[in-house]
């Protein structure tokens, strides 16, 4: 009784939509492997059911019935994944707590290395990231591939505390009392960055580690017909605006200075064209004055378009600046009240054992 309870329970969250096809037999896989690990850890699985329109919740609570130690959480209606991680967050009950796809595109041996790496660093986040030095991608289909690695390239970009190759991956390991204080809000794929975007606001360690992303079985035949749900315009939509979550400003900033730059490159080009008419203004005025109102008039009068172009893009240049300065402020007011606001700050959860990280 007392080794078991010195040993930390680790709960394992795995959303499901259905999956009535593997969702047996990879379960059997997992726990097979988790029983390797029990000189180490205890362990629960945690099934949440989305609202699966197949027989993925009957199959999952007869599971549960018969194997001790999983448990299953249904919603009635399918919420998108966000609800779903959200919900196994509120009803995970283990020290430490891995989320892990049903489909075991990620193998079970990733729950070793993780729940290890949140052990011996006392981290508060570790993300299986296939894009690092290390990680690997088999079978996975071109388009999906090339979206999710220039996805997280973008986003990485914006994530400039932190040096990570995967923002937008479900896989990882998590301190329950860390993450539970995060007030997560999100509803569908965005629910991992913006994981990892209020973990840096609350200065949480997040680690990285190589994993192995295939998709050999779902290629061969299980799950395929869930590559076609994949939403590629609603996956960039949401992928582009988690970049914006974490450096809005850039958003207005960097077209303000694109469109600065061409309204000094038109107004270069409106002096140089001046020079055309001057001679043409020296015969009617007298003045320096008069000849360069009367130079800048023929000039209108010939190249009207340039004028207004150049005023546009001055105003709309100003303005974007003038927006992400905006965004800026409203960013960093934002920082300052989640962070006083969290209950991360009254307690010890980020103290190392030499005090805070």
């Amino acid at each position: 009784m007392g080794e078991a309870a010195e040993r930390k329970l680790v709960t394992i969250i795995c959303p499901a939509y259905n999956e009535a096809a593997v969702l047996t037999r990879n379960l059997d896989t997992l726990r097979a492997h988790l029983r390797t690990l029990e000189d180490r850890w205890r362990f629960e699985v945690l099934i949440v059911d989305d609202g699966s329109s197949d027989d993925t919740g009957p199959q999952a609570d007869a599971y549960a019935a018969e194997h001790p130690g999983v448990r299953v959480v249904h919603h009635p209606v399918n919420m998108n994944l966000g609800q779903a991680l959200r919900t196994g967050f509120v009803h995970a009950r283990g020290d430490w707590i891995v989320v892990l796809d049903v489909d075991l595109s990620y193998a079970p041996d990733h729950v070793e290395r993780l729940v290890g790496t949140l052990e011996a660093t006392r981290c508060q986040i570790v993300v299986a990231s296939p894009y690092m030095k290390g990680g690997q991608v088999t079978n996975v289909p071109f388009s999906r591939l090339f979206l999710s690695r220039w996805a997280n390239r973008f986003l990485a970009y914006f994530c400039h505390h932190i040096d990570l190759r995967t923002i937008t991956g479900m896989v990882r390991g998590y301190d329950r009392r860390f993450l539970q204080r995060l007030n997560l809000k999100a509803m569908g794929l965005d629910i991992n960055t913006e994981i990892i975007y209020k973990a840096m606001l609350l200065r949480g360690r997040i680690i990285e580690i190589p994993a192995h992303l295939d998709w050999t079985l779902q290629r061969e035949g299980t799950g395929v017909g869930r590559l076609s749900s994949f939403r590629v315009l609603k996956s960039i939509a949401t992928y582009t605006l988690s970049g914006f979550t974490f450096r809005p400003f850039m958003f207005f900033f960097v077209p303000g200075l694109i469109l600065a730059a061409l309204t000094l490159y038109l107004l270069g080009w409106i002096v140089m064209n001046l020079g055309e008419h001057w001679a043409e203004a020296s015969r009617v005025e007298v003045g320096f004055e008069h000849r360069l109102s009367e130079a800048v008039r023929l000039l209108y009068d010939h190249r009207p378009h340039a004028f207004f172009v150049t005023g546009i893009t001055m105003i709309f240049s100003v303005q974007l600046m003038s927006l992400g300065f905006l965004a800026f402020q409203a960013k960093r007011y934002f920082e300052e009240l989640f962070h006083l606001g969290s209950p991360t700050q009254d307690h010890g959860d980020l103290d190392g054992p030499d005090g805070p990280r």
